[in-house]
């Protein structure tokens, strides 16, 4: 494989990336209203800490960052997926592929910073509404991948 070749599959991968948090986004929010629940905060507030973040000055400041948190990781995401498919993965492969490494690592990470409980500790409800969300992700970028690399 050649180098170009897989810039150009992570480059496509970010734009799909793009396109998926734009669906989880959309996802998430009519979720959130029919449940009647703030937005989640968990990807920003383990970023915090991962980042050494202990206060914002403003409430509003802290949205901001959890928005830049959200699309940068959704987006960055994208990039997974243009590698698999650069190194030849079939689109299915690919796609199961990127949803256990997106979701896994959220199931990892966000308990290791103490922002969510373990998934052990997750009603069924949730586990589903969770798996939900980021299968609408992985299945838009996807498609959004494989019409960029049929353009």
């Amino acid at each position: 494989m050649r180098l170009s070749t897989l810039a150009n599959g992570i480059g496509k991968g970010l734009f799909a990336g793009f396109a998926g948090t734009v669906a989880m986004t959309i996802s998430s929010t009519i979720e959130q209203k029919l449940r009647e629940r703030e937005a989640s905060v968990a990807p920003a507030k383990a970023a915090e800490k991962a980042l050494g973040i202990e206060t914002f000055t403003t409430a509003r400041s802290e949205q901001r960052f959890s928005t830049l948190v959200h699309w940068g990781y959704g987006t960055g995401w994208g990039a997974a997926r243009g590698a698999l498919r650069a190194v030849g993965m079939p689109p299915g492969a690919a796609t199961a592929g990127h949803f256990s490494a997106v979701w896994g690592s959220a199931l990892v990470t966000l308990p290791m910073f103490d922002v969510v409980p373990p998934v052990t500790m997750w009603t069924r409800k949730e586990i589903a509404i969770d798996v939900w969300h980021h299968l609408v992700y992985v299945t838009a970028t996807a498609m959004a991948y494989e019409a960029l690399d049929r353009a």
